[in-house]
């Protein structure tokens, strides 16, 4: 995927096809500033999905639109936001749960898919009047 405005440094080897996505409900603002020689910064609108390259070795700052400013309220490396060329995310598969390949913990936890009966009675507690 080519970076038509900002072309990657040439200088820079092993990049990354990312993909972040606005789950809030305020537009922010993506950089990459770690990078020398390369100038990346998007204004992300809610709900939208911003698929970019990157070096593996940057980090991507998202800045949260307030009234008359912005907060850094996250830094993220872009190896985590890193997908495949057919559109899955290389951190997990379909078949089982993401591991995070920095800590070795599970992303996400597996959904409980127990098919017992899981329903059961609700108790009442009964009403009592004093005279």
């Amino acid at each position: 995927m080519a970076q038509i405005l900002d072309p990657l440094p040439p200088e820079q080897s092993g990049t990354v096809l990312c993909c972040y996505v606005n789950a809030t409900s305020k537009i922010q603002v993506a950089r990459i500033s770690n990078i020398p020689n390369w100038y990346f910064e998007r204004v992300v609108f809610p709900g939208q999905r911003l698929v970019f390259e990157a070096p593996k070795e940057a980090q991507m700052e998202i800045h949260t639109g307030m009234m008359a400013s912005a907060i850094l309220s996250d830094t993220i490396p872009c190896v985590r936001l890193a997908i495949n060329e057919d559109g899955t995310y290389e951190l997990g598969s379909s078949s089982s749960v993401a591991i995070d390949s920095i800590n070795k913990t599970p992303i996400v936890q597996p959904i409980n898919t127990k098919t017992d009966d899981t329903t059961k009675p609700l108790t009442i507690a009964g009403l009592a009047s004093v005279d």
